[in-house]
């Protein structure tokens, strides 16, 4: 009677292990458009949509800069977001330090983790005059 009670509980718990070792992270698409400008401080803001799972997302931005943050821009970036289960893993706050200047048009990539382990690998184009050495955090929500 205990050996079967032991193998039950033996199988049990590989089948629980199964499940749990079978589930894992997915990947997503997001493209934002964020707006800038300040002077020293600087701030942000914009929208976005995340393509996850077959469905669409929108998303808000909003965030502060703080440094050499000098000018306004309009930055358009695209690309993946990984390590997140479900489409709300993509809000959060994400954190950057970073240099850089545009005047006209200039290339931007970026990688971005927040608390939830979610990773954006953005590239894209910037428009306008900004010149930038700072510390900024983005926020993103779920609309």
């Amino acid at each position: 009677m205990k050996l079967a009670s032991a193998a039950r509980a033996a199988l049990v718990a590989l089948i629980a292990f199964a499940g749990v070792s079978s589930a894992r992270a997915d990947d997503g698409f997001v493209t934002l458009t964020i707006y800038k400008a300040g002077w020293i401080i600087g701030g942000s803001g914009g929208s976005g949509v995340l393509t996850f799972r077959g469905r669409s997302y929108g998303l808000s931005t909003g965030g502060l800069d703080y440094g050499l943050v000098f000018g306004g821009s309009k930055t358009v970036l695209r690309g993946r977001v990984s390590n997140i289960w479900r489409a709300s893993d993509v809000a959060g706050v994400y954190g950057a330090a970073g240099a850089g200047l545009a005047v006209g048009r200039g290339a931007r990539a970026i990688v971005l983790t927040n608390q939830k382990g979610a990773v954006l690998e953005l590239t894209g184009h910037q428009v306008g005059l900004m010149a930038n050495a700072d510390l900024s955090g983005l926020a993103i929500t779920m609309r």
